[in-house]
């Protein structure tokens, strides 16, 4: 079912959002910060869950030792966007994979370990996948911002979920075997019980806690929570590339990052100093942010921009429902690649159903 065919109801959205801020936080936590009942809550999320609308993932940050990350845009012979977008999800490296509109076709996230050749990345690996013609490749210098919490507001001016911590750039030593495989096991399922995760690796249920509330409270593995924008209401999501005046960079990717809307900021290397995700809740916001917000920050002096049409890689995590997309479209199959780490990124979508107005 197309992601425009749902419709969820404010409860849904305030479920969907707590689960942003915390992938594991209780149904009981979430309850008392939607104002609904446990039972409700559970049911719902579950569903929700069930149906692939909604995928809660462990991801590590950013995948492995010191490497560069580029930021690729890439154009594609008509009618080969979606194969090719497919092709991208499955390679490992790949960390985000968007179909998007403008003088590019697809916009991609390539991670590459600190002594592998540029060269093959881009030519030998981006460049050899069929229906791909030609891209441009800018290198992150510096993120300013990245969340996966930019429905919080759905909860409302009470109390809100304690915000994770902050992630940084995981060197390899901060990961053996062990932690590699618990954020493996919950990769598919964020949600996972810690005593399951024990009970598949063969250790104690306090070594995987213990281990994995490191991990997280250290800054390298995240629980995201993915989900279509349009499913709670939001109209838009575009990343914008902006020309800045090098002696302003710094406080322009500082005022965007402050704002609501923004979902990623970070400094490249490239005709455009910087690019920035955003996700608004209409065209008419769209209008305001373009002519208002980036019109009256001082020192941007140009910019293009792009809708994403379809996100199929998020965080390392393939999105279920662009799983379903690319069947739906005769792509085939989409491949469970190696995650960077180990283990799988692959989400896997079920049946879905319209969720207009759901009872509680």
């Amino acid at each position: 079912m197309p992601v425009e065919m749902y419709d969820l109801d404010p409860i849904d959205r305030r479920i969907v959002a707590a689960l942003q801020v915390n992938g594991r936080a209780s149904w009981t936590d979430i309850a008392q910060l939607t104002g609904t009942s446990v039972t409700t809550v559970a049911r719902r999320a579950q569903q929700l869950l069930a149906d692939g609308l909604v995928k809660v993932a462990a991801a590590p940050q950013p995948g492995g030792g010191p490497a560069d990350l580029l930021i690729v845009r890439i154009r594609c012979a008509a009618g080969s966007q979606l194969p090719a977008a497919q092709a991208l999800a499955a390679m490992p490296e790949i960390r985000f994979v968007a179909l998007v509109t403008g003088v590019y076709d697809l916009v991609a996230e390539v991670l590459v370990p600190k002594g592998t050749s540029l060269h093959s990345v881009l030519l030998n690996g981006l460049q050899s996948i069929p229906g791909i013609q030609g891209s441009v490749a800018d290198l992150r210098l510096h993120t300013y911002k990245s969340t996966h919490e930019w429905s919080r507001h759905l909860l409302g001016t009470g109390s809100q979920p304690v915000a994770p911590p902050p992630v940084h750039d995981c060197p390899p030593a901060h990961l053996d075997e062990l932690d590699e495989r618990i954020i493996s096991a919950l990769r598919e399922d964020g949600r996972t019980s810690f005593q399951s995760v024990a009970l598949g690796l063969g250790v104690s249920e306090s070594t995987v806690r213990r281990r994995f509330e490191a991990l997280y409270g250290a800054g390298c593995v995240q629980v995201i929570t993915l989900v279509p924008a349009a499913a709670l209401g939001f109209e838009a999501e575009i990343l914008f590339w902006l020309s800045v005046a090098p002696s302003r960079l710094d406080g322009v990717a500082r005022e965007l990052a402050a704002l609501r809307g923004v979902r990623y900021v970070a400094a490249t290397l490239g005709q455009e100093s910087l690019m920035c995700e955003v996700i608004l809740p209409s065209h008419a916001d769209v209008f305001e942010f373009t002519t208002k917000t980036l019109g009256g920050i001082d020192g941007i002096q140009a910019w293009t921009a792009g809708v994403q049409l379809l996100t199929v890689k998020r965080g390392f995590v393939i999105t279920p429902w662009a799983a379903r997309r690319l069947a739906a479209e005769g792509v085939g199959a989409t491949a469970t690649p190696p995650e960077p780490r180990g283990g799988t990124t692959a989400g896997s979508g079920r049946g879905t159903r319209n969720r207009r107005a759901a009872a509680p």
